[in-house]
């Protein structure tokens, strides 16, 4: 193993700079010089703020090269600062919204790690699945975030075994706004698919099905995936979904997937399974839900329990991609 540079401890320890960062795209910083704001007491007044704190805090911001400080008092826009713009950043940065959801839990580390359980709980009242259905506008930016807003155009591009061309029917198992699906159905044109996630979700998924051009070959479908599921379609699809859950709910889900594609039908694994090498990492929803990225060996396990053999497993485009069927 190659040597690597002594960690510096204070630096990786600095909570300064990442809670400014947030304070500045929840009060809009950016988008007030965007509109020709440039002196602080102009900024504080439009943002609702105390301009001496204000003016340290932008001073603090400069030093870290974020924004740009042109004269006493007088602050704009440099590039680093622009990325606050974006609407995608924002929902992840804004403390009053979800971005203030994922901030704030990362303070319950401590206890996730003494116990393996999410203790979001304990700061906003409620587990997170109940507190999105407690607070819609909340739900919304979380959908958006994990959409095409926060990460881009999902990439549909992966072989399964046989190829796609004997597939007429997929069902998106927790497929959000529809993003996924509605790339696969553009780029097979011969499929027809379902989008199955909470209805206030699919609800927001017409746009996209229809700017894509495949509203007339998607059927909404709001329901759990708790639930049983809509039987007798080609490829149920996980992408991004089994991270999010503890073994025991896991094997939940992947039970229902694998009713529903009995006799003939397979369950399609993707960004949730990597191979048995590497190290692992914490990661948002580790703290937000218990979730779990599994090794192939640990997630063959869970499989088995749900009644699923595996088929096929391996790296290819941006995915590794795991084939399950109906044992």
């Amino acid at each position: 193993m190659p040597d690597q540079p002594p960690a510096d401890l204070w630096s990786l320890c600095d909570l300064q700079t990442p809670w400014c960062i947030h304070t500045a795209a929840t009060l809009r910083l950016a988008h007030h010089m965007d509109a020709g704001l440039s002196h602080v007491k102009e900024i504080a007044a439009a943002a609702q703020c105390d301009p001496y704190v204000l003016d340290c805090l932008l001073g603090y911001l400069v030093s870290r090269g974020v924004f740009e400080q042109t004269g006493p008092g007088r602050y704009v826009l440099n590039e680093a600062a622009k990325g606050l713009l974006d609407p995608g950043m924002l929902i992840g940065l804004d403390l009053d919204g979800f971005g203030g959801r994922m901030a704030h839990a990362w303070g319950t580390m401590l206890s996730y790690v003494r116990t393996g359980r999410p203790a979001y709980h304990q700061l906003f009242g409620r587990g997170f699945w109940e507190d999105l259905e407690a607070n819609p506008p909340i739900a919304a930016q979380f959908d958006a975030l994990i959409g095409p807003q926060g990460h881009g155009t999902p990439n549909p591009h992966f072989d399964i075994t046989g190829g796609w061309d004997s597939i007429r029917t997929v069902v998106d198992l927790g497929g959000g706004t529809g993003a996924m699906l509605a790339e696969l159905l553009r780029v097979h044109p011969h499929i027809h698919g379902t989008l199955l996630d909470q209805p206030g979700t699919v609800a927001r998924a017409s746009e996209i099905l229809q700017s894509a051009g495949v509203a007339g070959r998607a059927t909404l479908c709001g329901q759990s995936f708790f639930d049983p599921l809509p039987p007798g379609a080609d490829i149920y699809l996980l992408r991004g979904i089994l991270n999010d859950w503890p073994d025991a709910e896991t094997v939940a889900i992947l039970t229902r997937a694998a009713e529903a594609a009995r006799p003939n039908g397979r369950v399609v694994i993707l960004k949730s399974v990597s191979p048995d090498t590497g190290t692992r990492t914490v990661t948002i929803e580790m703290v937000l839900l218990a979730g779990k990225h599994r090794t192939l060996e640990e997630f063959k396990e869970l499989a088995q329990q749900a009644g699923l053999e595996v088929s096929s497993a391996g790296p290819q485009s941006a995915y590794y991609v795991v084939e399950c069927r109906p044992a």
